[in-house]
């Protein structure tokens, strides 16, 4: 019941935080999130489980409860919950960031604040369902239950162009969302089970496969059309080059603390879904069809994303962009299939969730004392600013793949996982063009903290400009801790996820 826990105290934080006065809204909301915070830390500390909670053979499901819930004709739909190695940091980064996230709004949020803190806690819900979820529907739910309060946090909260933004990512994600609902239906039908359990699908596929011909196709053919209709869905969420263009402007009208949420928490959401669907679910005759594609796509947004950032003057630009080239790397991960690539991958999500929430949370501190994002307004700030600035200067190191932080050990597992990965044909050569996306990074990261910290202070204010308040410095000095831990000891949490990734690539192979 431990997961029911964690979901049922943040939605009825969520409701108590609704109908809160506006005064106390940010501490009550704070004092909420703990809870599910420590219990996520908890069950961390308590899990010694291994493998993968979708394999029948090797699988170890952690924490798990299972109900039946509804009788859709002949399949039965459940309330299945549970954890292993890969979804569990994921869980805990949730918690982590929501938390912070929270703190991190006291200063920018002044308007409606019970409904601000109300929806944060109502994402942290919906969250950790979508990474323990066991039930295709009941997953599908929390998936789609994370779009409303997102959508309303961008559409109330944000910037001038806030509607525009809010709208196109909705219309984005929920059209993706479809697009993977309708293909994930198709296979069940496809397959011989009379259940939603993903335990149980992914056993049938990996097992018999497709037993029945939908729209005239059927066996390797079906499999296939389904694992290209699903990618191209989680592809939206992840996001990777082409379906990139509704984050930077939801990043950038998004206030900080939801901008936190979008690149540390949500965009996980699409690997993560990569992973489990198709990365686990199918066989690695269905996975090989596709991998040279996918790693050149993931290549081309490591490069692409990169030098979008470099051409941004904005500094929350800047980070937004940065993410699609991050998510490239755990792409490249994914689809070299082996265990450091897969592994590293996932240290990846957990890694950059981190990161990126530092570097929204230090960006947020800097506008609230200047007024201004724009790299041409500001220079000098670190004699202003040195706590905040000397943790974007952190952030930014360890976006670059700073040793001893835990972007170095992500980034490392993956290019030794994609390099000699005798899975993806061509790997050294794609491997070795990601590995450039690394100099571009150090480039328009040094670029940006030279023209925005360093030299004489030119910013141009009516009004004096002074050191940030503690409560908007400690949630960066917490994450800048968790960074450092994982990068000095990435043991903490990669062989949990190892344990979690080898069944998978023993798994694959033919029906």
């Amino acid at each position: 019941m431990m997961i029911e826990l964690l979901i049922g105290v943040a939605l009825l934080g969520a409701l108590v935080t609704f109908v809160a006065p506006n005064r106390i809204a940010g501490k009550l909301a704070f004092a909420i999130s703990l809870v599910p915070a420590v219990l996520s830390v908890y069950m961390f500390t308590a899990f010694d489980g291994s493998g993968n909670a979708l394999l029948a053979d090797g699988g170890v499901i952690a924490f798990e409860s299972s109900t039946e819930w509804i009788q859709l004709g002949e399949y039965t739909i459940s309330w299945f919950v549970g954890l292993d190695g890969i979804s569990l940091p994921l869980v805990v980064l949730t918690t982590v960031l929501i938390t912070l996230a929270i703190v991190s709004s006291w200063t920018p949020i002044d308007d409606r604040e019970s409904q601000f803190y109300g929806l944060l806690l109502f994402i942290e819900a919906n969250l950790i369902g979508v990474f323990t979820a066991l039930d295709f529907f009941l997953w599908f739910i929390f998936w789609e239950a994370v779009l409303i309060p997102m959508y309303l946090l961008i559409g109330i909260w944000g910037g001038p162009r806030r509607k525009y933004a809010a709208i196109k990512f909705f219309v984005y994600t929920n059209v993706a969302s479809l697009v993977m609902f309708g293909a994930f239906v198709t296979l069940v039908f496809s397959l011989d089970v009379t259940t939603f359990a993903l335990p149980a699908i992914t056993t049938a596929m990996l097992e018999t496969g497709p037993q029945a011909e939908i729209f005239g196709l059927g066996g390797t053919a079906l499999a296939s059309a389904v694992f290209l209709a699903m990618f191209l869905g989680f592809a939206v969420k992840v996001p990777i080059v082409p379906f990139h263009t509704w984050l930077p402007d939801a990043h950038v009208e998004a206030p900080t603390p939801a901008s936190v949420l979008l690149a540390g928490v949500l965009l996980k959401m699409g690997t993560y879904a990569l992973l489990r669907f198709n990365f686990t679910m199918f066989p690695e005759e269905v996975i090989s069809a596709f991998a040279v594609p996918i790693a050149a796509i993931a290549a081309i947004s490591v490069i692409y994303g990169a030098l979008l950032a470099l051409a941004q003057t904005d500094l929350k630009r800047v980070v937004a962009y940065s993410s699609v080239s991050s998510m490239g790397y755990v792409i490249l991960g994914l689809v070299a299939f082996t265990q450091f690539g897969v592994g590293g991958a996932t240290f990846q999500m957990v890694s950059h969730g981190l990161v990126s929430g530092l570097m929204f949370m230090a960006v947020g501190v800097i506008y609230n004392a200047t007024h201004t994002r724009m790299l041409t307004d500001m220079s000098g700030l670190a004699d202003k600013m040195p706590l905040a600035v000397g943790v974007l200067i952190a952030g930014s190191f360890a976006y670059m793949g700073l040793p001893l932080m835990s972007g170095f050990a992500a980034e490392y597992f993956i290019f030794f996982g994609s390099f000699g990965s005798e899975f993806l044909e061509y790997a050294p050569l794609i491997t070795a063009v990601a590995m450039f996306g690394i100099v571009i990074v150090a480039g328009y990261l040094l670029f940006a903290l030279q023209r925005a910290v360093f030299g004489p202070y030119l910013l141009e204010t009516d009004y004096e400009i002074g050191r940030a308040p503690l409560h908007d410095i400690a949630p960066m000095f917490v994450l800048l801790a968790i960074i450092i831990a994982l990068g000095v000891a990435p043991e903490l949490i990669f062989d949990m996820i190892t344990d979690a990734v080898d069944p998978i690539l023993e798994n694959g192979g033919e029906w």
